[in-house]
């Protein structure tokens, strides 16, 4: 049985660690198997502990001691390294046996979004098994051209890999409730969030931020989200039920 690879995508601080835990347990609970993979070189401390763990073969440091390089650039060559060590994370993860993997990408997206490396990567692990769940941070989404800004990067996201992709929006517990009412409002009805761009831009910035909706639009980006909390668990059957949606008509991947 072929594992299916669900890639954890988003801005830095969008909760992608905590989001790959929280999805953990629920599947564990729910009695699906998993595991979890940290794809960051970087990161200093994970809320759960890694099934294959990246920093035990790229280290920041010694690539900063190695080749004289500082924090930026060695997250640079960290990020192009990792391809090199992905045949072995691949036959890791067929020792496991799974159903699903649980990917959390690094924390600076761009790291991941437009390096080649990364597409060598979910080519190797499989692009016909793996979907991106891309976090929008409520933040940021909390204004139309904030919102709107990260849905431009979920679709570049989107374009560069050409897997199906999910947006959530992640700790949306950590925000008032109208904040998340109102964002899930612009992205359920284009009108409305076309009426709040145009009150909170000048009229050319607005001009442009409706042309970019309509592209977003054009190339389904721009569609429903789904709230998320990795404290309350909200959302995480709506994640599971996309990934099934994705493979509808594979094997059936429920616990008996």
């Amino acid at each position: 049985m072929k594992n299916i690879n669900i890639f954890f995508v988003g801005t830095a601080g969008s909760g992608k660690s905590s989001l790959t835990y929280a999805f953990q347990n629920w599947m564990n609970t729910s009695g699906l198997d998993v595991i979890t993979i940290n794809l960051d070189p970087g990161v200093d401390f994970l809320v759960y502990t890694p099934d294959i763990d990246i920093r035990e073969w790229v280290s920041l440091q010694d690539i900063m001691r190695d080749h004289k390089l500082g924090p930026n650039g060695a997250q640079i060559a960290a990020a192009d390294l990792l391809v090199f060590n992905i045949p072995r994370v691949k036959k890791i993860i067929d020792e496991f046996k799974t159903n699903y993997v649980l990917i959390d990408t690094p924390g600076q997206t761009e790291l991941f979004t437009f390096r080649h490396a990364s597409t060598r990567i979910i080519e190797t692990l499989g692009a016909d098994r793996s979907v991106l769940l891309f976090l929008l941070d409520p933040f940021i989404a909390q204004t139309p051209s904030g919102f709107v800004s990260q849905l431009l990067l979920a679709s570049t996201v989107h374009f560069r890999f050409r897997i199906p992709i999910f947006n959530v929006l992640s700790k949306s517990d950590m925000v008032e409730q109208e904040t998340v009412d109102l964002i899930l409002e612009w992205s359920e009805d284009l009108y409305k969030l076309e009426e709040a761009l145009i009150k909170e831009s000048e009229k050319i910035q607005a001009h442009l931020n409706l042309e970019l909706l309509k592209v977003l639009q054009e190339m389904d980006i721009y569609k429903s989200l789904a709230p998320t909390s990795s404290e309350t668990g909200l959302g995480m059957e709506e994640i599971y039920n996309f990934i099934q949606q994705v493979f509808e008509g594979g094997e059936d991947l429920m616990p008996d």
